[in-house]
């Protein structure tokens, strides 16, 4: 196996089953087909948006991730500050956003609040649906069984972050249910060491707790239907501190402080401790869970780390 594909102890029997509260069969399958034909949507209209540069597209991206979590009844509560968008042009290098990882809404959510280019698998690429909007979103690939293109890779974030890119990495590699989080691969972080840009760590959870991880062998279907079905399904997003990366002597101590940064037990090589070690996120009951768009406007409401979030929060021409 190769080292760019870690394994979680997940399981979707162990960590993804209920019971939680569930909606109407009718309920699930609309919000199934609302979110289905949402992403569909996407995929028509990205083509039209290339025309618009980034800042167009960026202005873009925040509804469509709206609406698909919307769409499949996902509430969103957004804590900690968000940094405001950076204007194209702007001197100065970007940031490297890096979040744990649980689901396939993780993408969705993270581009709703920190929009910007992210890192997928080479395999995306083919993909008839998601590879489409994943191409045009100036997604950087990685062939994660190839280990010698990683140092272009790398290179590829970093001149990104020189330009003033945001660029999105799932550290962890895989997937992990939310009680406990994985290792920080290193490998990302030294593209924010090369161009001098602050790492912004940004912890994720959901609940009910396991309502939304996609784990294991988990099918990509049952995994849909699953959020579908979930009765006041919220997700939580902390934007954290920002992380210097001139304060760290190399990439692992800050790959290893970034982890820390999400809270939880780790060991002095960043690795995780025995599953389970991390309580459960708490769960925001559904009546009190706060859009963040919906506080500052008035009357407004895959297999594992995937992208296809049209690029945004970038000062770049997004390659077509």
């Amino acid at each position: 196996m190769s080292a760019w594909l870690p394994t979680a102890p997940c399981t979707p029997a162990d960590c993804a089953s209920g019971p939680w509260p569930t909606v109407r069969r009718t309920t699930a399958v609309l919000r199934l087909a609302a979110g289905t034909a949402v992403v569909l949507a996407g995929v028509v209209l990205a083509p039209m948006a290339i025309p618009l540069g980034p800042a167009g597209r960026a202005r873009l991206v925040g509804p469509w991730c709206r609406a698909v979590m919307r769409a499949f009844g996902v509430r969103i509560r957004v804590t900690g500050t968000v940094p405001g968008r950076r204007e194209p042009g702007r001197p100065g290098p970007g940031t490297l956003v890096v979040p744990n990882h649980i689901s396939w809404l993780d993408v969705p959510l993270v581009a709703l609040v920190l929009p910007g280019r992210m890192l997928a698998k080479r395999e995306v690429r083919l993909w008839p649906v998601l590879g489409t909007l994943a191409r045009l979103g100036g997604t950087v690939f990685v062939d994660r069984d190839r280990l010698r293109e990683l140092p272009a890779v790398v290179g590829a974030m970093a001149g990104a972050l020189r330009r003033g890119s945001r660029m999105i990495v799932f550290p962890e590699g895989s997937t992990w249910c939310g009680r406990e989080r994985g290792r920080f691969r290193p490998a990302a972080f030294q593209a924010a060491l090369d161009a001098g840009a602050d790492v912004q760590p940004v912890r994720i959870a959901y609940g009910p707790v396991g309502a939304a991880a996609f784990v294991g062998d988990d099918a990509l279907g049952a995994s849909l239907w699953r959020v579908a079905t979930t009765a006041g399904l919220t997700a939580e997003i902390t934007v954290l501190p920002p992380i210097p990366a001139a304060a760290h002597r190399d990439r692992r101590t800050l790959a290893l402080a970034a982890r820390r940064a999400l809270g939880g037990a780790a060991a002095p090589d960043g690795t995780a401790a025995p599953h389970p070690v991390l309580p459960g996120p708490r769960a925001v009951p559904a009546q009190t869970a706060v859009d963040r768009d919906s506080a500052n406007r008035p009357s407004a409401s895959v297999h594992h780390s995937v992208s296809f979030i049209p690029a945004a929060a970038s000062s770049e021409r997004t390659p077509s």
